[in-house]
């Protein structure tokens, strides 16, 4: 899945959109990259001389990766659905994400009841783990957001 697809699916957009390519896409499973470039707009503060990816934008990469594994796969209709997190427990942040980096995002769907979900997530960037974390999320018609 490409940028203009991934569109489709997230109302997200510059400088939000923190989801590049969907490489891979199963039933219960999205693998998915952020390239992290010198010219994000959060270096810009965070750190001058020593850029960092925030630790809070590697989540909400890895909640929009879930996302778009929920809205494909899980709803119906997403024209008509979002998905918002409810919870974010257990994140682990184990080395820095600096420009050049690909981050490089799993997600995996654990459990699915109704309209609420629970699920695990893993970033690395060249093969070693960057982040961690396990997110509930609950899907919500769009028009009450």
């Amino acid at each position: 899945m490409d940028i203009q697809e991934i569109r489709n699916y997230l109302p997200h957009r510059y400088p939000f959109l923190l989801v590049d390519r969907v490489l891979e896409l199963e039933e219960e499973r999205i693998l998915t990259i952020k390239n992290v470039t010198a010219n994000e707009e959060f270096f810009n503060g965070h750190f001058p001389g020593r850029p960092i990816m925030p630790a809070v934008l590697q989540v909400e990469a890895m909640a929009q990766s879930g996302c778009i594994l929920m809205l494909k796969n899980k709803v119906d209709d997403p024209d008509k659905s979002l998905i918002v997190f409810t919870g974010i427990q257990n994140a682990k942040f184990r080395k820095q994400v600096v420009p050049g980096d690909q981050l490089k995002m799993e997600v995996i769907l654990t459990n699915m009841r109704r309209n609420f979900a629970t699920m695990e997530g893993t970033a690395t960037v060249d093969g070693n783990k960057v982040c961690e974390l396990v997110a509930s999320a609950a899907i919500v018609p769009r028009d009450k957001v």
